[in-house]
């Protein structure tokens, strides 16, 4: 029976991942799919199990990029703590340095919308095999389906973050007849979707699939209160924000680790420690991409300043630093990124040990946007509470302390803004947390966003830069090229025209 489930699955990858030529990549052969497969649970089973396999690598056919890479080059290149590496390419280097074009291949929505579709097509078809194998409960099949919703709504909501205004599709693409000519929706509508989405996830979903490796590398109940709490940060609904991370706190299933020269093995190394709630699960047998751009063919490193800046330096003693660091993030003097390659503060791992996972949303991430929800409420000592637990577990040191009061709303938020890019370093989560804050009140923020650009903008060009970003619209990629060209409905962001 494994054997079996194994072989249908990589031919529902397979054939998933045919004629994927044209708008959002979403077409496979006419019937194919309909009339192979979607006859048992064990189907539905390997199609779902097809979804997370997506989301770590590419299609066997294709030259596209794997989703972390994406997920790390939108969250990461234009947060300030990204340069280029030696092997950086054209387009990698023009996202940090604000230049820009919709031919830019990082712009490329292929990816995601691959992966949407293979939800879509869960989300569809997998409610006909209820009468098809009297073995398949409704229950097992609103478990399935919750996890399909939670993917597809964190996937539209990372493109409603990355380029705002995004292609809405809801049903899967089965039929050579499926309208491609599909408008942008507006980031608020994206985010509804995306709400809406969690909600019914969130009524089926799985609170233990009764192993750590699946409790931390597919989508439970607290994976999906994780996504809701970032939610409804950016739609600025803080009493929703701080009830969806209590959810996740009350659970008791998650802690912070105290600090020891184990942590970081604990934490990154190995994963799927107390302090993951959603982990991608590389092995030795699937590796993921970042041995490579990290540290053979070097494509993104440390920004020069990050260490001292972000970390601090105590020159009078060596000794006291915070964990999340040195040999943590980044290895001094390279600028090497380590959190993906080391093994422990002294090591690396091998190539072929190479398999650490991808961070999605980890205890003390739920626990920043917490505090960030209690701060917009006027909760800011509650807030700093959270802050300091964090900081005093991470050892960190006292020049990163930063003075200010419970009632000193904005220096609160940027001191939380502070700690995440210590806590969450080169996890993808940076340009996120520095777009969302920045754009408060209006842009009453727009400072935050300036600063973070001049701290990777080569001298002779911070005017320019400077000058792009006072225009909202640059603050999300264009729509790329071959999109608008496939797709007449597309209209392209308007700082890009």
């Amino acid at each position: 029976m494994k054997t079996k489930i194994i072989f249908k699955l990589v031919l529902i990858v397979a054939l998933l991942t045919q004629s994927c030529d044209n708008y959002l990549d979403l077409k496979p052969e006419d019937g194919t799919i309909r009339e192979e497969f979607w006859k048992t649970k064990e189907d539905v089973h390997a199609a779902v199990t097809g979804i997370y396999s997506a989301l770590l690598n590419t299609p066997p056919t294709e030259s596209d990029l794997t989703l972390p890479e994406y997920l790390f080059m939108y969250g990461e290149l234009r947060g300030g703590m990204v340069s280029p590496g030696t092997f950086s390419s054209n387009d990698q280097r023009d996202i940090i340095t604000t230049n820009i074009l919709s031919s830019n291949g990082v712009t490329s929505w292929r990816a995601f919308y691959r992966v949407i579709n293979y939800c879509n097509t869960v989300i569809d078809l997998a409610p006909d095999v209820l009468n098809l194998d009297p073995t398949f409960t409704q229950q097992q099949l609103n478990n399935y389906l919750s996890e399909a919703l939670a993917i597809r709504a964190y996937l539209y909501f990372t493109l409603a973050r990355t380029f705002r205004d995004v292609p809405l599709k809801l049903d899967a693409t089965l039929s050579d007849e499926d309208n491609f000519q599909i408008p942008t929706s507006p980031q608020a509508l994206i985010f509804e979707q995306v709400a809406t989405d969690l909600l019914e996830a969130e009524s089926h979903a799985v609170e233990d699939y009764g192993s750590i490796p699946h409790n931390k590398g597919r989508v439970t109940k607290s994976t999906i209160n994780a996504m809701q709490t970032d939610l409804y940060l950016w739609m600025e609904d803080y009493t929703a924000a701080l009830e969806a991370a209590n959810k996740v706190i009350n659970t008791g299933k998650y802690s912070l680790i105290d600090a020891s020269p184990q942590w970081f093995t604990t934490v990154f190394a190995r994963g799927n420690s107390t302090e993951s709630i959603f982990e991608l699960q590389y092995t030795p047998e699937n590796r993921g991409p970042f041995y490579s751009i990290f540290l053979q063919r070097p494509q993104f490193i440390a920004e020069a300043s990050v260490l001292d800046q972000v970390f601090g330096i105590d020159f009078n003693d060596p000794e006291n630093k915070d964990i999340r660091g040195e040999r943590a993030s980044l290895v001094p003097g390279t600028n090497e990124i380590y959190k993906f390659t080391g093994l422990n503060e002294d090591n690396r791992k091998s190539l072929e040990e190479s398999d650490t996972h991808w961070f999605i949303y980890r205890y003390a991430d739920v626990l920043l946007m917490k505090a960030e929800a209690l701060n917009e409420l006027d909760r800011g000592d509650e807030a700093l509470v959270i802050v300091n637990q964090i900081r005093e577990s991470r050892e960190a040191i006292e020049l990163t302390e930063e003075p200010v009061s419970g009632n000193e709303k904005n220096g609160v938020r940027l001191y939380i803004l502070a700690e995440r890019a210590r806590e969450l370093a080169f996890e993808g989560k940076r340009w996120f947390d520095v777009l969302r804050n920045a754009r408060k009140d209006n842009y009453a923020n727009i400072d935050i966003i300036l600063g973070v650009a001049l701290q990777s903008a080569p001298p002779n060009q911070q005017q320019s830069i400077l000058a792009k970003l006072q225009d909202p619209n640059s603050h999300y990629l264009p729509i790329n090229e071959y999109e608008l060209y496939t797709n007449k409905a597309l209209e392209q962001n308007p700082f890009y025209k």
